[in-house]
This record gives C-alpha cells, structure tokens and sequence, in this order.
C-alpha cells in the first residue's frame, strides 16, 4: 500500500518523481581510461520540487563480454602432465582439454616474474621493465622490475571497462622492497587494477607456513599443518568464494579472475596422502619417462608425427649409471613433484567444478597455461630437501636427505628434485627453466575453454603464439580497444596480437611470425618458422658468470619442419645463421634488451632500493613491524651488527619472539623461551648455533641484546663469528658461528614481536608472538 500511495503523490505533483539513471552511450570511447562520467541530464531549480535527478551511469563491458578465468601453473614443464603426455595425471586438466582447445606451440619467457609481467601487460617482458627476477634487480629500466605506468594490466584495464576483477596466489610482479605494509602500493595487484588479492609476494612461499596478503593487509592462515592447512586449498577456497560472492551481488557483470598457484615451484610440498599415491612409480627412471612420454606424445598428437626426441646432453645422467642409494632417493623426491602437480590439478579441477556450476558458464573463458616456464632443474644434481640452501650453492648431501625422505614434501622439509627430471619433464625439448635459448624452458602447454565461442571441443591448434598475445586476445574477445592512455599515463603499444580467430579453426593464419626470446644471456630469435638459439649460464649454478658473450654457440633450427629443435643447421646455413643474429640483435635494441647480464649470486648482492637511506646503518622499530620483505629489513649478512630491544616481561614469567628474520631454511631468532633469553642461527637447515642465556630475563623492564662480531675481512662473504647475548649489560652468553648466510635467507621474512610463515627455530610454532611488551628494537650495523 505503501508504494502505491508514492505513485499517487507523484501522480498529483505532491511528491517529486525519483531520480532516473543516466543512459551510457551507445559507443563510449573506452580509449581514455578510466572512462569519464557522463554529463549530467537532469535538471536543476531552486528546490528539489521543480529538479529532476539523475544517477551517473558507471561502465559497463560490451554486451556479450565474457568472465575471463587465467590459470597459471608455475615450474610446470611441457612433459610432465598427462594432458599432454606427462606421467602425472592431470583429469582435471584432460577434461578441460576435452572441452577445448590445446595450444602445442604457446611460449613463455623462460622464467616465472618476467613471464607474469608479460601475461599482465601484453608486452615483452623488458618493455614491462622485467627483464629478470625482482631479486636479481638492477639499475636499468628493463630490469628494475618496476612495472612503469605507461603498460597497464589487464587487471586495469577490464576494471576500467565495467569488470569485477581479482588474483589470487602467486604475485611475483612486485618488486619486494615495495612489498612491505609500508607501501607504496601502486605495484602491488590492487594498484595495478585488480579489485581483490589473496596471495604471497615473492617467487615462491612455504605452502604449509604462507606469508599471504589480503589486498594490502597480511594475513594468518586459520589452520596448522597438523590441523591439514595446504595454501593450495585456501587460495582455491578464497577464489571459488569470491566468484560465488561477485555473481550473487552483480550476476550481469563479468569478472576476470587471475588465478596463479604457487604450485608446482619449489617448495614441493605435497600433502602425504597424494605423494604416496605415486610410490614406485618413478623407479624406472627419468630416462624410460622420458621416451613413454614421447610417445604417448605422438599417440595424443601434441607433437607431429615426425617430431623427433632430441638427444641427451652431456650433463644429463643415464639413469643406469647411478648407483642404489641415488635411484632410490631421486625416485622418491620425482614421486614428491609428482604428488604436489596432481593434488594442484585437483584442486584446480575444484575451481572449474564451481565455475561450470556459474549460470553464465557458457560465456566464461578459461585460459589454463600449464608453466610459466619449461621444468625446473634449480634442484641441483642431487635435488634437495632444503631449495633456498640450493639455490645459494650450497648441495645438500644425499645421505641427508635420505634420512628425511619420510618427511619429504611437509612443513619440516623443502624439497626439489634433481636436474634430470626437468629434462626428462621438458620432453621431446632441449634444456629446461631459464634457458630462454631453447624450447624446453620456453614452449609451455595451453588449454581454452569457452562453451559459447569454442565448437572444437578437444581440438588442437599449433599456431606459434605467446603470452604477449594473451591480453590482446581478451580484450578482442570482450570488444575492448587497448587503451590509448590510463589514468592519463600515455600507453606503450601493445606487443602481442590477438588470436582469437584461432579459437574458430585450425587452419587460421598465425598472427605472430617474429618473436625474440633473452633470460640471464640465452638468448633466441623465431622468425617466419626459422629460430636461432645462444645457451649462455648453467640454471643449476647462480655462482657461475661466463661472460664472453661473443663466444656463445650460435644453433639453427628450422621449426617448420624440426618440432622440438632437435636437427641444428648452423653449420650447414652460415648466412641463414647470420642473418638470424641481426634479426636478433634489432629485435633486442627494439625491445630494450640490453645490457646483457650474466650474473647470478653476485646480482642477488647488488644493492636495491629500500624505503629507506640505502647506506642507513642504524634501524629503530616498534612493535607490529611484521611481514618486511628481506631486501626492505636491515641487512645483517656479512658484518658486525647489535639488535638490542628494550622489553618489559610480565609478572610470572613470559615468552615470544623479539625479532626474527627468514624462516625455516635459514635465518635467525632472538626471543624468550622457559624465562632465558635465545639468539638461534640456522644456516639453511643444517648448522643451527644458539645461545641460550645463563640467567632468566628479569621481570618488569630491561634491554637484552645480541651483539656479533664478524671475523670476515669487508668484502669477504659468509664468514663466521662471535655471538654474545647481554641482559641489562651483563653478558650472559656467547657462542662461536663458523658459518654465515651470505646472501639471501630464503622466502620469508623479518618481524617484531612475532615469527611469521615457516619457524627459523624448531623450538616453537608460529608466529611465537612476544606476550610481554617491546617498547623498541634498535638495529646498529657496522
């Protein structure tokens, strides 16, 4: 009744009419983002009696405008899952295959960060300043990794144009001393257009122990490890809940969700239950997987039928070769990986199951890139249960891990498997992640699914295609222009093109005949089905900068004819060869390329930007300092340093962490346990020196601190030294460390008051929060 004595005061003009919305129009410029609003079409008296209102119509996608869904594996290489050959199986993965499309000829960068930012943006990864890792950053505009304004993302650019937009998982775009609570937050998902994050910064996390951000705040997870906590299920939980959530309040407008596991990158920490599936059935080695998987290739036609198996290279061992004890603990740590990939795929098969459930299902476009590079061989020879100790050319020595190989792929261990299952996981391709050069670190699988648009379900398409022109070909997809400016940034030109024609035959023109590839020096040129390939570093040795660039081996395949580059023509077609290296070259100067970097550790020590005066040596924080990245927190490596903290301990005793930094595969504690003061040193897992005090820590106020002193001369890295802990200036304890972390702890990170993600001591769990009062901590370098 209420409502119809309304329409009869409006009627008799006792009541003004409520306001109209305004009509957007018919072809607005989407151009200029973000779209200006419309002019104002009502009018306007004295009073609100003789005004007619007009609500501002906000943008809206195209009509038609499909839910786009990007899925990212990580570390995943093109022979690994069954979908496309792979001893690992996949169905998730086989059944969306089965509804789609499979791209045997989609490339990637090489290398996970550059890879991002080039999905992202839609341009070569250099021009997205991306040239590598935000670790390995350096002063020069391709490699700063400073994503520049002028190449904004997809997130911006679908938000921009009416979509709910989100990402979840993996976020290895920004740059990690802008990572902290501190800002600034123009690089991180939420200032480069996307609605919602839940995730990690970083290349990698601890998938029971995550340091995950919610936006811009971080976050605990609401589980254990005992209690069954996998980051895998919560982020899978986060996004389907999301998607739900976004339909129910707005179910006419679109989302893009960026969906991007941290799986399956080192740590491989697969839950029990799924690595145990796969006992025994690694024991015949990598070098019967690899020729099964070549030809259940051919048998599925994800690799022509003349494609040959390229050769063993010298550094890839014969499975016969090895003695007992290596087969058996290569095995088990290949079973690990391959418990980790099939628990993704399920849980990823989790994600589609709900969007199939969505009412506009058939109007979603899924678009599943199996790797964001070719396999992983940064395990070493051996593999690991620790990879951060790896990476830093430290091997972990087999009997250790053969030890462990019962706790292998939990919260205590962080595994990677040896070099040779990355070759053997990049079947029928040459090389493995970071070689740009070849196709095993850069060709990856694809999958497409979208019901409305896709009448070939299970088709397979070979067009050479990369990840450039993903972006493009969404914003075809939607009826979206790239925009010519954003937020009055002038745009960079895309460098991808749209392949959404492929998506209707097999026969379609390929839309990208050129494209430059350069990760850590390899380097190659494709042009027209030709491609000229330069290895330059070992992937497995950070320690190692050849240099002498001009005596690289130049190869020449052609891959209109030789599929997996397994045939060089270089010495038989000099001029071919030569012309290729100009194509090259001008490719590189066109693309920034240049300079050319080799190093490896030695980059990861070049200074970065922090928040702060780079050349500060003395640091005052205060409690709730937590979640601060290790290239933005005091760095304490290679030098003597005091970390004093003024406290105040309740009656009866308390305890906590004063401050941490790393995690558990290296980094060091200073906190309060059973009423004694301890400074605990772990040296990736392997060498944990600890003081612990020789009288309890008073109640009420006191100042307890850590003083070392470091026996190396400047410049020498990783030296040991002295320890002594003081309470009130009374030293209470001392012990000699003859070893140091030189240059990184790890994927973690430095906090007051607390010990997020993975525990640097095994004493407690975390976070270890101090339950007594930090009035400050002091951090003097010397």
């Amino acid at each position: 009744m209420k409502s119809v004595r309304i329409l009869i005061a409006i009627a008799l003009g006792a009541v003004a009419a409520p306001p109209a919305f305004a009509q957007a129009p018919l072809a607005p410029d989407r151009t200029a983002l973000p779209m200006p609003l419309p002019p104002f079409g009502g009018t306007i008296g004295r009073t609100y009696q003789e005004s007619t209102g007009e609500w501002p119509a906000l943008p809206t996608p195209p009509e038609g405008a499909p839910n786009v869904v990007i899925i990212l594996l990580d570390d995943v290489g093109y022979g690994q899952t069954s979908t496309f050959g792979g001893p690992v199986p996949t169905p998730a993965l086989d059944a969306l295959a089965e509804e789609g499309l499979k791209f045997t000829r989609f490339h990637t960068t090489a290398i996970c960060g550059p890879s991002r930012a080039a999905l992202i943006t839609g341009r070569n990864h250099h021009n997205a300043g991306s040239g590598f890792l935000a670790e390995w950053a350096t002063g020069f505009p391709s490699y700063n990794n400073m994503i520049p304004r002028s190449t904004a993302t997809i997130g911006a650019i679908l938000k921009h144009n009416g979509y709910a937009t989100s990402w979840f998982g993996k976020n290895h775009n920004t740059p990690d001393w802008e990572s902290s609570v501190a800002g600034p937050f123009d690089r991180w998902p939420t200032g480069m257009g996307f609605d919602y994050f839940y995730g990690f910064i970083g290349g990698e996390t601890h998938q029971y122990y995550p340091v995950i951000f919610e936006n811009t705040t971080p976050v605990e997870p609401d589980q254990s490890p005992e209690e069954g906590y996998h980051f895998m299920s919560d982020m899978t939980d986060k996004a389907i809940d999301w998607m739900r959530y976004t339909k129910s309040i707005a179910p006419q407008k679109p989302f893009l969700m960026y969906f991007a596991p941290g799986a399956a990158h080192a740590p491989h920490h697969a839950p029990t239950e799924w690595r145990d599936r796969f006992a025994g059935a690694f024991d015949d080695g990598w070098d019967a997987i690899r020729d099964h998987t070549f030809a259940r290739q051919k048998e599925i036609g994800v690799i022509p039928p003349d494609a040959d198996l390229t050769d063993r290279p010298e550094w890839a061992r014969h499975w016969d070769s090895l003695n007992e004890q290596q087969r058996h603990v290569y095995a088990k740590l290949m079973e690990n990986f391959a418990g980790y990939l099939a628990f993704t795929d399920h849980e990823v098969g989790r994600l589609i199951e709900a969007i199939r459930a969505l009412p506009d299902a058939d109007n979603t476009m899924v678009i599943y890139i199996v790797g964001d590079n070719g396999a992983s061989s940064e395990g070493g020879f051996d593999g690991t249960i620790n990879e951060v100790k790896s990476l830093s050319g430290f091997p972990t020595d087999l009997d250790e891990v053969e030890e462990r190989l019962d706790a292998l792929g939990g919260p205590d261990t962080e595994p990677h498997y040896p070099v040779e299952w990355a070759w053997a996981g990049n079947a029928p391709f040459q090389w493995v992640k970071q070689v740009a050069s070849h196709l095993g670190g850069a060709r990856n699988p694809m999958v497409i699914t979208w019901p409305a648009r896709i009448s070939d379900k299970g088709g397979v398409r070979t067009q050479f295609t990369h990840l450039i022109d993903v972006l493009p070909t969404i914003l075809d997809a939607a009826h979206i222009p790239a925009p010519d400016t954003v937020d009055g940034i002038a745009q960079k030109p895309m460098d991808g093109a749209s392949f959404l024609n492929v998506l209707d035959a097999a026969d379609t023109p390929e839309v990208r005949t050129r494209q430059y590839f350069e990760v850590f020096s390899n380097r190659s040129i494709y042009d027209d089905g030709w491609k000229a390939n330069a290895q330059h570093t070992l992937p497995w040795r950070q320690d190692v900068a050849p240099g002498n660039w001009e005596n690289d081996k130049w190869e020449l395949y052609h891959l209109s004819e030789d599929y997996s580059e397994a045939h060089d023509l270089a010495a038989e077609m000099p001029d071919k060869l030569a012309a290729m290296k100009a194509i090259f070259d001008e490719e590189a100067e066109k693309n920034h390329v240049y300079p050319l970097d080799d190093r490896g550790t030695a980059r990861l020590a070049v200074p970065k930007p922090t928040p702060s005066d780079p050349n500060r040596t003395h640091f005052v924080f205060y409690p709730g300092a937590t979640r601060l990245p290790e290239t933005a927190s005091p760095n304490t490596k290679n030098r003597s340093h005091t970390i004093a903290a003024k406290i105040e301990m309740p009656e009866g005793g308390g305890e906590g962490v004063i401050v941490a930094a790393g995690g558990s595969s290296a980094g060091f504690a200073l906190y309060v346990k059973d009423g004694n003061l301890v400074y605990h040193y772990n040296w990736f897992d392997e060498y944990r020196p600890q003081i612990v005090s020789s009288k309890p820590v008073p109640a009420g106020e006191s100042e307890v601190r850590m003083a070392f002193d470091y026996a190396g001369a400047e410049g020498e890295l990783g030296k040991g030294g002295t320890a002594t802990l003081f309470i009130d200036g009374e030293a209470v304890g001392s012990v000699e460390i003859d070893r140091t972390v030189a240059a990184r702890f790890g994927i973690d990170t430095f906090g007051v008051g607390e010990d997020s993600g993975a525990p640097v001591s095994t004493e407690y769990a975390p976070p270890f929060a101090f339950t007594g009062r930090i009035k400050e901590l002091v951090i003097d370098l010397q």
